[in-house]
């Protein structure tokens, strides 16, 4: 049976969405910059330095750690890094190539926190590292590194910024980086979809296992090289429109609906969104058959709903991330309420953990009066029952005293998406003997 045209442009949108998402972003940091994040040029970090807020426009950003951010393009051959003593303080260096795929891990869990050298090298690469040096092996010739730094507070800022300071990245030439290729930037916003996944998967092909879903493609284009073939076919161009339009609804309710992960009082437990990755396995990575999707199908839409739902989100074998739309009653979570989370015991974690308020649809932090955009346990002045647990209060309005005061996380007045994160998470987190309850409206 046939395929429409429409059909397998939705289709293709899902499978090119991770690509096309992703780079935009790179696109953005390389020149615009991100946030706190300043632009800057391949090959080089750009650090923030300080803690997130709802000014730093990036999808599920964290406010738990100070970002160190570095586009890589090994064009230019090879890249060293070189990574300081933290003296056991949490970090995390996550390499994410240009489809998303979480390749390779430095830091407090992955690889211990004394200082190190590593050479980044490109596909294909057969040369030699020098004595000392930990070669990581990149799936494609651009990727991120998407550093984070723990933060206990203001005060603890001088010391992360002398850390960040101290990661350093070094060519191995003089080259200048190609970075991305052209498209076309005169087309409409779906054609020019479609032409960044045709040249952008040309140049970072995706893994051999995706090369026949790339192929099956050629129909709408995808196979072309050279100028565009958009923008001169109606037929094509409106076939493209409409699956355009189709893929983005099938992909905002995949991430509203869950997609497909286990939901348990209302928190979908995505602890395997991001385990799309089944064949890069560089330092601190874990080829292990308990973090990877093997269904071809589900592994495709599961990297889509990723990328659109928390960009360069960690496996949960590095931080497990659980997130909720709805309370106990299975209403939506909106500002016109106040709710509880009673957290008993707190998260089982070998770092630290967090719950962190985002708007709805963009995902965004979330401005309030008191500049309080999560609630952990590192934030000053929380308060423990006598037992133990810790009962958080959720609402737009701001409770005058008490533990509600004290634990008050703010909302928006709209409708809003808390996310759970626990660095490092025990056993009993990823084999789920341990569960979040319910948020309870009052």
């Amino acid at each position: 049976m046939s395929v429409s045209l429409q059909d397998l442009a939705a289709r293709a949108y899902l499978f090119g969405f991770p690509l096309v998402f992703n780079l935009d972003q790179v696109n953005r940091y390389v020149t615009t910059g991100v946030g706190k994040n300043a632009a800057t040029p391949w090959n080089r970090f750009s650090h923030a330095r300080s803690l997130a807020g709802p000014a730093d426009t990036f999808v599920t950003i964290n406010n738990d750690t100070v970002y160190s951010m570095a586009q890589i393009d090994l064009g230019v051959g090879p890249v060293r890094l070189r990574v300081p003593d933290t003296a056991g303080r949490y970090y995390v260096l996550q390499f994410v190539s240009a489809w998303t795929d979480n390749f390779a891990y430095i830091g407090h869990r992955a690889t211990d926190t004394k200082a190190a050298t590593y050479l980044l090298v490109p596909p294909e690469w057969d040369g030699e590292p020098c004595e000392g040096e930990t070669v990581i092996h990149f799936p494609t010739r651009t990727a991120s590194i998407v550093g984070r730094w723990a933060v206990a507070g203001d005060d603890d800022l001088p010391a992360v910024h002398a850390l960040q300071d101290a990661a350093i990245l070094t060519p191995s030439t003089d080259a200048v980086p190609e970075g991305l290729p052209e498209y076309g930037t005169t087309l409409s916003q779906a054609l020019q979809f479609y032409d960044k996944l045709r040249v952008w998967s040309q140049a970072f092909p995706p893994a051999s296992r995706d090369a026949k879903t790339l192929a099956s493609f050629e129909a709408i284009g995808l196979a072309a090289v050279g100028p565009t073939p958009y923008g001169t076919d109606p037929q094509l161009d409106a076939a493209l429109q409409a699956g355009y339009a189709k893929g983005q609804a099938m992909l905002e309710e995949l991430v509203a609906s869950g997609g497909g992960n286990r939901v348990v009082n209302g928190w979908n437990l995505t602890y395997h969104s991001f385990d799309y990755n089944l064949d890069y396995f560089e330092v601190g990575s874990l080829d292990d058959p308990a973090f990877k999707i093997v269904d071809p199908e589900r592994r495709i839409v599961q990297r889509a709903g990723a990328a659109l739902g928390g960009l360069w989100g960690n496996q949960s074998f590095e931080a497990a991330y659980i997130a909720t739309y709805v309370d106990d009653r299975g209403d939506r979570l909106t500002g016109d309420h106040t709710y509880t989370l009673t957290l008993n015991p707190p998260p089982p974690v070998d770092a630290f953990w967090s719950l962190t308020m985002y708007d709805v649809p963009d995902y965004y932090l979330v401005a309030n009066r008191i500049k309080r955009y999560s609630i952990g346990d590192r934030t000053p002045g929380i308060r423990y029952e006598d037992d133990g647990s810790l009962i958080i209060t959720i609402s737009h309005a701001e409770p005058t005293e008490g533990t509600a005061r004290a634990n008050w996380l703010p909302a928006p007045s709209g409708e809003f998406r808390p996310i759970l994160r626990m660095y490092e998470p025990r056993s009993e987190i990823l084999d789920q003997t341990y569960l979040v309850p319910a948020i309870t409206r009052v």
